[in-house]
């Protein structure tokens, strides 16, 4: 992975080359911003500068054997720590898996098919199902056996910790002293995409470096020179991902999940008709994906709710729908003026935090979508 290989951020890219340049490479680095800025790409590009036997002025070589090694996600010198919990097991004979190095493999193949992957895509492919992926007290431990050896082959070693939020209290006690106060010319990495839930103690000890979402010049230009899409297309797609890399490469690849808007659409003409058994099988629907994925809908729902209010206020420019979304976003926003929505994303939000501390996806799904109904379309009494 190389600073070229990613999109956008020159100003990320400027001060970690500044930093190399001038030997001033931090112990503990934090990046965080936005899903789909490229921050754990990023992450690896500079570790990969850091070991380059031949770095030029502005990237690593991607020549040298330190290089291919990075490469292929392959340098002994390069260390991951990331979520993972109980794997689904197919026997009684089967083992359960809750360290990272168990799941190395499917990690490589993911970050080499694309480094851009989300949260949900990853349990996903290791086979988490509806738990909730963290960062175990036992992983810590191995970060720190790991840590304790002496490099291989570069002078430094690094370890990237993907979504540090997820390590539980005394997953993050136990590596505060490490992350303090680490061997010499070891670098720890976290890629956050939200540092408020990282305790305070680590993160006051790593160097915050923030990402900001993608500029649409740079997107358009990424899609042009990787998917050969036209330049309205290219535009029109940058538009529509609104920073995020990753919903701009779904879209040119033309394997962009629609499933959450479908979803939307069916529950908001559900409340629409005042159909009550419909909207409980729909909440049936619902509750039976998986954790990150009901998490994700009603992420996608405080989208398209924003995007409707924007369409109602007359404000096009700042929409970001296409194709099908924009044509039910067009019919849908007069159902959506700003005090509506100003009840409604409450209610998802306070869902999505329901979620995310493992509460039971039926209860909060029904109770969401019965508030919905009295919220978007209540009953008219008589005067």
């Amino acid at each position: 992975m190389q600073f070229k290989d990613i999109v956008g951020q020159p100003d990320v890219k400027q001060r970690l080359t500044k930093a190399y340049k001038e030997k001033r490479i931090p112990h503990a680095i934090i990046f965080t911003g936005p899903a789909g800025t490229g921050k754990l790409a990023m992450a690896i590009a500079f570790a990969q500068m850091v070991c380059c036997q031949n770095p030029t002025q502005n990237d690593s070589c991607g020549t040298c054997p330190s290089c291919k090694k990075y490469a292929k996600i392959i340098h002994p010198d390069l260390h991951f720590a990331f979520p993972v919990n109980e794997s689904k097991k197919e026997s009684a004979d089967d083992k359960v898996s809750k360290s990272s190095g168990d799941h190395l493999s499917k990690w490589r193949e993911c970050l080499l098919e694309n480094p851009y992957f989300t949260e949900a895509e990853w349990y996903e492919s290791i086979g988490l199902d509806n738990k909730q992926g963290i960062i175990s007290v036992s992983e810590s431990s191995e970060v720190i056996k790991k840590i304790s050896l002496k490099s291989f082959e570069s002078e430094y070693k690094t370890m990237i910790i993907w979504l540090p939020e997820r390590m539980n209290v005394n997953a993050s006690n136990r590596l505060l002293k490490l992350i303090e106060e680490p061997p010499l010319n070891t670098l720890f990495i976290l890629v956050s995409e939200d540092p408020n839930l990282v305790i305070k103690t680590i993160l006051s000890r790593c160097q915050l470096i923030r990402f900001a979402p993608l500029t649409r010049e740079s997107v358009s230009s990424a899609l042009i020179e990787r998917y050969q899409l036209s330049p309205a297309k290219a535009q029109e797609y940058s538009r529509v991902a609104n920073g995020n890399y990753a919903i701009a490469q779904n879209l040119a690849k033309g394997d962009n999940d629609s499933i959450y808007f479908l979803m939307f659409r069916d529950i908001m003409r559900l409340c629409f008709q005042r159909d009550v058994p419909g909207a409980l099988e729909w909440v049936e629907k619902a509750a039976a994906l998986n954790r990150e994925r009901q998490k994700e809908l009603l992420t996608e729902a405080l989208r398209l709710t924003r995007e409707s209010m924007v369409l109602n206020s007359k404000m096009d420019d700042i929409a970001y729908l296409a194709g099908e979304e924009l044509q039910f976003g067009e019919r849908f926003a007069p159902q959506m003026p700003p005090d509506r929505a100003m009840q409604v994303y409450p209610l998802l939000n306070s869902a999505i935090n329901d979620i995310a501390r493992n509460g039971n996806g039926q209860i909060i799904f029904t109770d969401t979508v019965l508030k919905l109904l009295k919220v978007m379309f209540p009953i008219k009494t008589l005067p």
